[in-house]
């Protein structure tokens, strides 16, 4: 019965954290990012009261649409926590209760509690998910009293995809009961590195977004008419700018942001090849459903990335650009532990 339960609460949680990441991006393409000033409440309250300040109706929505992200992040963290509670209390009891523990040597006790911990979940990812969602809250209130500070605003969606890339590990793991392994074979290798390679493109997505870059460049596959436009990259990535301006809009001059939107159509490139190569690696050695989730995810995205510029950021696509980004991402690690619990021979280089 444990383990159903935490099955659910995974489930839930996995489904919750990309909602979170959608609603986040939401929130910030739609200006509504200092929507309230002040964290956890707004103007002072935890529901939005438009009658205690002077609210236009545009500035309304804005609070309200930030409240809804905190609201829903509140959620995810709330059904986190009881998710860390039931995984320590299953593998607790699951070590109390095999009485093979006390007749055995240490070495063989060590396999016997790893087996009870099949039960259960890895205590170590249950920290690191509880230990990210409250530096997630942390980060949200800086996004806010730092006033969109764009290394905050970046590190806060890395912190939400990380949380997503956690849960899915963790969905994973209490719905096989395979031990997960690395085996080092060349496709393993090559999974996780296009997982990283994915990772580092949506860091570089998200400081288009925090730099409010996305249509620095118009037009595709030129940019602003220009193969090659002029670049400055000393201005383009300087992470740690000054603390107390409100970055609200952007104050990155035009070559700069011209630069961060180049870089990521050279990311988006290079990811795209890399995620096609390893789809037709997965085909070849008989991952068939795999291989087809990666390249139709990653070619719905890069197509989302098109739309974005040719159309200059429609909201909708926008908006799903983003959560794309990391259904991505939960794609390919649920691709590694597939790996990791179903060895296979190196047939093909």
């Amino acid at each position: 019965m444990k383990l159903t339960i935490i099955r659910t609460l995974a489930g839930l949680a996995l489904i919750l954290s990309l909602g979170v990441v959608t609603l986040g991006a939401y929130t910030r393409l739609t200006a509504a990012g200092l929507g309230c000033p002040d964290w956890p409440g707004c103007y002072g309250h935890m529901v939005v009261q438009p009658e205690s300040v002077a609210f236009d109706d545009t500035n309304v929505i804005k609070a309200w649409t930030e409240m809804a992200h905190r609201y829903v992040a509140g959620t995810l963290g709330l059904l986190i926590i009881a998710l860390v509670s039931a995984a320590w209390s299953s593998s607790l009891r699951a070590e109390r209760s095999n009485p093979a523990l006390a007749e055995v040597g240490e070495t063989a006790k060590t396999g016997l509690l790893r087996s009870a911990r099949n039960d259960g979940v890895s205590r170590g990812l249950s920290l690191t998910l509880l230990a990210l969602i409250l530096f997630q809250a942390a980060l949200g209130m800086w996004t806010v009293t730092l006033k969109l500070l764009p290394i905050v605003v970046m590190g806060h969606l890395l912190g939400g995809l990380s949380i997503v890339a956690c849960l899915t590990w963790l969905f994973c793991r209490v719905r096989q009961p395979n031990e997960p392994t690395w085996q080092g074979t060349r496709l393993q290798r090559f999974a996780l590195f296009a997982a990283i390679i994915t990772f580092i493109q949506i860091a570089l997505g998200g400081w288009v977004s925090a730099n409010y870059a996305g249509i620095a460049c118009v037009g595709f596959p030129t940019c602003n008419g220009q193969w090659l436009p002029s670049l400055d990259f000393s201005s383009a990535f300087h992470l740690f700018s000054p603390i107390g301006e409100n970055y609200q809009g952007g104050l990155l001059d035009i070559g700069a942001r011209i630069t961060i939107q180049f870089v990521h159509r050279l990311g988006a490139v290079v990811t795209a090849v890399v995620l096609l190569a390893l789809a037709y690696r997965l085909y070849a050695h008989h991952f068939r459903k795999s291989a087809w989730l990666v390249a139709g995810v990653v070619t719905a995205q890069f197509c989302l990335g098109i739309a974005n510029v040719v159309w200059l950021l429609p909201l909708p696509i926008a908006v799903l650009h983003n959560g794309v980004a990391a259904t991505l991402l939960a794609s390919l690690v649920a691709v590694n532990f597939g790996l990791a619990t179903h060895p296979t021979e190196e047939t093909v280089a």
